[in-house]
């Protein structure tokens, strides 16, 4: 059993960057692969991104490829999802997600955090 928290949403005009943190506790986080979800107003959840447990293997979604990066740091728990020349596509609530292997889409995520939202202006 895993919780996640996320912090780091805020308002940023397009083409800005802003920097997303997800925390977890109540496991041993280097157990986990780690991922990021995204759901828009009125839209279906896109799974962004996704990290290894040792931090090698990444996958970025094509809309975000090139703009963001995932990274780790298990010594502090910590995910993160630096995310570059914004849009205002990327209007969404960001959803950490934790699975016990890599996973490229929700399915395989069996734990949740409840979100941060950023928002991106034009």
């Amino acid at each position: 059993q895993v919780q996640l928290v996320e912090s780091g949403g805020g308002l940023v005009q397009a083409g800005g960057s802003l920097r997303l943190s997800c925390e977890a506790s109540g496991s041993t986080f280097s157990r986990y692969a780690m991922g990021w979800s995204r759901q828009a107003p009125g839209k279906e959840r896109e799974f962004v991104s996704s990290i290894s447990r040792s931090g090698f293997r990444l996958y970025y979604a094509d809309s975000v490829k090139g703009r963001f990066t995932i990274s780790r740091d298990n010594a502090k728990n910590t995910v993160y999802l630096q995310m570059n020349s914004l849009k205002p596509e990327d209007t969404a609530v960001y959803y950490c997600a934790a699975s016990p292997i890599f996973t490229m889409g929700e399915g395989g995520m069996d734990y949740w955090g409840k979100g941060t939202l950023v928002t991106v202006s034009s």
